[in-house]
């Protein structure tokens, strides 16, 4: 059985040339793409990597990769990431790992930002299957969660809690995270700046209008798709 995200981090390697910095965020079909970049030692030891996520550094520097901190770049030639759910705009969610304020910021730093799995990611429009996540400065949840259930009555919002320790999930920037549920569609563009610009709100896991391109993997082989707002 072909496994759909080795086939997404092999067309990934393909544009990845000598010398580049390259950014990378999290899950498997990255961990992936690791050990692909790996294999190709003259490649791998002309580039420079950095991460959004704590487990990807690990894996890079595990491999023996040149891995450089966010605070010390200024540009990436690529980032590379997945996500949840895109859609024909590539507007990305990325609900899982709480960690997209970082990752925003490097793919604010690409030159491409380019999405990378399986084809199952891919929807003419974004739905309520995952949440928006939020990540809020601790002085100002009360406010913050008093704004939501204000403006989103019908949504469901949980303060993300730890299974390891008392208390709640704590992001890398020391923040706190929840997870909005929507029962109805908010157009994209809406939900960005709505709740972007709630007081307290650091960032949100929409990543709208950000990708360059997304390539994937699936039964017809592997697909690159463009932003249709540009064509």
């Amino acid at each position: 059985m072909t496994d759909y995200k080795v086939e997404a981090a092999k067309a990934a390697l393909n544009l990845i040339k000598a010398g580049q910095t390259i950014g990378l965020g999290a899950g498997s079909t990255i961990a992936n793409l690791i050990t692909l970049i790996s294999e190709k030692s003259e490649l791998a030891n002309s580039l420079v990597f950095t991460s959004s996520s704590f487990k990807t550094t690990a894996n890079l520097l595990a491999h023996g990769l040149t891995v450089q901190s966010p605070a010390n770049l200024k540009y990436l030639d690529i980032y590379f990431d997945g996500c949840d759910q895109f859609d024909k705009e590539l507007n990305a969610l990325k609900s899982g790992g709480g960690i997209h304020t970082t990752e925003k910021i490097l793919a604010s730093m690409a030159n491409e930002f380019i999405l990378i799995g399986d084809e199952g990611k891919f929807t003419d429009q974004l739905d309520t299957t995952y949440p928006l996540v939020i990540e809020i400065l601790p002085a100002a949840l009360q406010i913050v969660l008093q704004k939501l259930k204000h403006d989103h009555p019908d949504a469901t919002i949980n303060l993300r809690m730890s299974t390891q320790k008392d208390g709640a999930v704590i992001s890398e920037n020391g923040n706190l995270l929840a997870d909005i549920h929507f029962n109805k569609l908010i157009a994209p563009d809406v939900l960005n700046t709505q709740i972007k610009m709630i007081p307290g709100i650091v960032d949100h896991s929409l990543f709208y209008r950000m990708a360059t391109k997304a390539v994937i993997a699936g039964e017809q082989g592997i697909r690159s798709i463009y932003p249709d707002y540009k064509k």
